[in-house]
C-alpha cells in the first residue's frame, strides 16, 4: 500500500461499518488523564466486539487496572497483547484496540478484514478467521513496514487496510 492508496482509504474508511478513530481518541486522551478502569475497557470492547463484551464485566475491577498499569511497563507486542487476552472478554482483536489506544504509534486495530488485505498485498498467507497474540504479532510487523513507508502511524494503517478490504472484498467476510 503506498502513500497514495492510503490516503485513498482513510477518506475512505469513513464509509465503512469500523470502529470511529474519534472513539479510540476519546479514550486515548482519558487514558493518559486519568487511566482507564473496567468500564473503559468494557465500552471499548462492545464497539470493537458487541458479542463478547459482556465478558469484560467478569474481570475484577482489580484485575483490570493491574493490567492496564502493566501494558507499558511489558516489553514487546507478543507479551503486551497476551497480558490483554488474560482478561475475560479479549481477544486479539479486541486487545489490539486498547493497544492502539495506549500507542497508536506502535499498534493499530486488527480483524479479519485487515489480515485479508495484508494476505492481498502479499505480507501474510492464508485466510483467518480468529486471532492470537502470535496472529498479532504477524500483523503488526508488515503494518508497521507500510507506516515507515507511508508516513503514517500503524493506527492509520490499520484503518486503511480495513477500508481496503471493504472495498475490494467479494462475497460475504465468512
Amino acid at each position: 500500500m503506498n502513500k497514495q492508496e492510503m490516503e485513498k482509504y482513510l477518506d475512505f474508511y469513513g464509509e465503512t461499518q469500523g470502529l470511529l478513530p474519534e472513539t479510540l481518541e476519546k479514550y486515548r486522551t482519558k487514558y493518559s488523564k486519568e487511566g482507564l478502569d473496567r468500564e473503559d475497557l468494557y465500552e471499548l470492547a462492545y464497539e470493537s466486539s458487541t458479542r463478547s463484551a459482556y465478558h469484560v464485566r467478569k474481570n475484577p475491577k482489580n484485575i483490570c487496572i493491574q493490567v492496564l498499569d502493566n501494558i507499558e511497563r511489558v516489553k514487546g507486542d507478543f507479551s503486551k497483547i497476551s497480558l490483554i487476552t488474560s482478561l475475560k472478554g479479549f481477544k486479539a482483536p479486541t486487545a489490539s484496540v486498547i493497544l492502539t489506544v495506549v500507542n497508536p504509534e506502535r499498534h493499530a486495530v486488527v480483524d479479519t478484514r485487515v489480515w485479508a488485505s495484508l494476505e492481498r498485498f502479499g505480507y501474510l498467507n492464508g485466510r483467518k478467521e480468529a486471532f492470537d497474540a502470535s496472529d498479532y504479532c504477524e500483523m503488526i510487523k508488515p503494518i508497521r513496514e507500510i507506516a515507515e513507508k507511508t508516513g503514517f502511524t500503524p493506527e492509520k494503517v490499520g484503518y486503511a487496510l480495513f477500508a481496503y478490504d471493504v472495498d475490494k472484498r467479494e462475497g460475504n467476510l465468512h
